[in-house]
């Protein structure tokens, strides 16, 4: 790891050095100094949890035209409180057929993670800590590679998602567990080449100068095509609508977490919230600059970025992207599953590539000399608009239909396939014919069981 984290400046363009001094003022804090920061970090996150709950059913409760949760507390505030403490209270059923030990522990593997990342998210600046003459980052701690820590770690939650299906000892659980895996692991490699772009333009993969190289000019918006890419791909990965397909209940009744409740349901809950909240701050951190003040409230104001302020431009950054997962949740519909994965396998992973390589030429050029960039951009442009138009120019061989399967007998009519093979959208009515065989022997096998009461009810009259 060592040598590999050596190499990472060398593929860095000129003119954008990465300086280990940086992170000079990380890892020399006291001891009760990072467990304020870990206790602060834990609260915040449950506090959060329990708003964001809230909030999403305040407003989808307006998109819906219902007044919402407004009894427990003032504006119901504490409608969150008082469910967590009813999932305490519950009492928790363990399935005969699972697997004791892999169902309890496989929450706790999926809500740790979320926890854990948010030790690399930078809050604020160095302030001075109240009542005290320390002065400290609004940071746990960072690392020159810490991104790929957040990466590394966020995957580490899939394993619960799946150890859970798996434990529970149900089909429709491992289905869920199984949808669930794929669905994550597809949208990370989305999600991590949206990123690439970023350590091109940061010159750095450490989270607190990926925030500082945004001091002037956010990358969300030089870089729009990759924050396009990663808020598609957050929505995939945290298992939110439209993309909840592991939940569908039509088909798998509640996903992974089906024969779940109680607390160990409850830690399945909060780590799809504290997720959520952990793929918005990386979109705040990476694209938004961070904890710098909104709109260029600096340039007017001195003290927007110095103190305890930037914190509330943080989090109300955060806000901002929880709001639109609710609002995605309000007016979208579920996807098909296959429509999903071949979105993210045969679309975003390709244009992820294709913008990749446009921005390494761009950043390359720029620093090197050479080509005018306005005739770059020119270029790039006509060849990402005949990329885009490779998916929806050009025909689908024709494959021959296969046979119908024979219908067994005494068994259900098997509806042949469509003529061209399968097909996206509704199909063609599908008609049967009520002289099949088929149909002849189960009227038989009817009519012989309506004869069999007559028969028995005479044989019994006769012996009374």
């Amino acid at each position: 790891m060592s040598a590999l984290i050596a190499l990472l400046p060398a593929g860095i363009p000129a003119g954008l050095p990465m300086e280990a001094d940086d992170l000079s003022e990380f890892g020399n804090d006291a001891w009760w100094v990072i467990g304020l920061k870990a206790v602060t970090i834990l609260v915040l996150l449950l506090l959060l949890t329990l708003f964001n709950i809230w909030f999403e059913r305040r407003v989808v409760a307006r998109m819906q035209h219902r007044p919402g949760p407004n009894v427990n507390g003032p504006f119901g505030l504490l409608q969150s409180l008082a469910d967590a403490l009813k999932l305490i209270f519950k009492e928790g059923i363990i399935p005969k057929a699972a697997d004791k030990v892999v169902y309890l522990v496989a929450p706790i593997i999926a809500v740790i993670p979320s926890f854990v990342t948010f030790a690399v998210i930078p809050f604020g600046p160095e302030v001075k800590i109240p009542f005290t003459d320390t002065t400290t980052a609004l940071q746990l701690t960072d690392m020159p590679v810490a991104v790929l820590f957040i990466m590394a770690i966020a995957s580490i939650g899939i394993y619960g998602i799946v150890l859970g299906g798996w434990s529970s000892g149900s089909t429709y659980s491992l289905l869920g567990g199984l949808r669930s895996s794929a669905q994550m692991i597809s949208y990370e490699v989305a999600m991590g080449l949206a990123l690439v772009a970023v350590f091109l333009y940061a010159g750095s993969m450490s989270t607190s100068e990926i925030v500082e190289a945004q001091d002037d000019l956010w990358f969300g918006l030089v870089l729009v095509p990759s924050f396009v890419i990663y808020m598609i791909a957050m929505v995939g990965e945290t298992n939110r609508a439209p993309f909840d397909l592991p939940e569908a209940e039509g088909e798998l009744v509640g996903g992974f977490h089906t024969e779940y409740s109680s607390m160990t349901f409850a830690l399945f809950f909060l780590a799809e919230y504290i997720n959520m909240a952990t793929v918005s701050a990386v979109a705040t951190t990476l694209f938004l600059g961070g904890w710098h003040a909104p709109f260029w409230i600096d340039e007017v104001w001195a003290g927007a970025n110095q103190g305890y302020w930037p914190v509330l431009w943080f989090l109300g950054k955060v806000l901002f992207f929880v709001f639109i997962f609710i609002w995605l949740r309000g007016t979208l519909p579920r996807l098909r599953y296959d429509q999903f994965m071949a979105f993210g396998w045969k679309r975003l992973i390709p244009v992820s590539l294709v913008w990749i390589i446009a921005v390494a030429t761009i950043r390359a050029i720029s620093l090197d000399g050479g080509i005018d960039r306005q005739y770059l951009l020119i270029g790039i442009g006509i060849l990402a608009v005949l990329f885009l138009a490779l998916f929806f120019i050009g025909g689908t061989e024709e494959e021959e239909a296969p046979a119908p399967a024979p219908a067994l007998v005494g068994g259900f009519p098997v509806p042949p396939m469509p003529t061209g093979g399968p097909v996206r959208g509704a199909a063609e009515p599908l008609t049967f014919d009520r002289r099949s065989p088929v149909a002849s022997t189960a009227s038989q096998s009817s009519s012989q069981s309506t004869a069999e009461p007559s028969a028995a009810t005479s044989s019994a009259g006769e012996e009374i």
